[in-house]
């Protein structure tokens, strides 16, 4: 199955992304969108153009914080989650198992869509 958009439910699920996977480690930019389609078996494919907006978003509020660092010649932006970003991720979390519950709940027993 083939993918070039998702859907409109996933409004704020880049955010949680972003944050769950820096909760556990800095990271840039570019690497995120890799360990996004990495960790989520490319069911989500997020691009540079919806990552970076996130995160200077998330840096913006207070979410995380940056520092530059100089690499193979180049300077790469690394980001970290702050204990504001901590608490945003709880909240995300806790929304999106509600999301995951319902929807879980109302497809419980099907186990084919009729035609």
């Amino acid at each position: 199955m083939t993918r070039t958009t998702n859907p409109n439910f996933m409004n704020g699920v880049p955010e949680l992304l972003i944050l769950r996977l820096l909760s556990e480690r800095e990271m840039y930019g570019y690497e995120l969108v890799q360990a996004i389609a990495e960790q989520t078996r490319e069911m989500i494919v997020l691009g540079e153009g919806v990552v970076y907006p996130v995160l200077h978003a998330l840096e913006q509020n207070g979410c995380l914080k940056s520092r530059r660092k100089a690499v193979a010649g180049r300077t790469r932006v690394y980001y970290a989650v702050t204990a504001a970003g901590q608490r945003r991720l709880k909240d995300l979390v806790s929304s999106w198992q509600s999301i995951t519950n319902a929807v879980a709940e109302l497809v419980k027993g099907v186990s084919h869509v009729p035609a």
